[in-house]
């Protein structure tokens, strides 16, 4: 069998798991998968699972931008 890549051949046969944990989320109307930051309540976004194809033109939405989670007090 055959593989090409561009990766690096240690980085391609490195047997260690992945320690990020990613999650999807659905902001205002799109669905994306995120990577949970641990400090200062924040997700980077990997990539969008669900949305208007405008949305992928939208920087605010690109791959990479940090999106904040303010705590709110819920009225019950």
């Amino acid at each position: 069998m055959t593989h090409y890549t561009i990766m690096p051949e240690d980085v391609y046969w490195d047997d260690k798991e992945v320690s990020d944990s990613y999650t999807e989320i659905e902001l205002g109307g799109i669905l994306m998968q995120v990577r949970m930051e641990h400090e200062h309540n924040r997700a980077t976004i990997i990539r969008l699972l669900r949305c208007s194809l405008d949305d992928y033109l939208n920087p605010a939405y690109s791959p990479g931008q940090q999106i904040s989670f303010v705590p709110i007090l819920n009225k019950q």
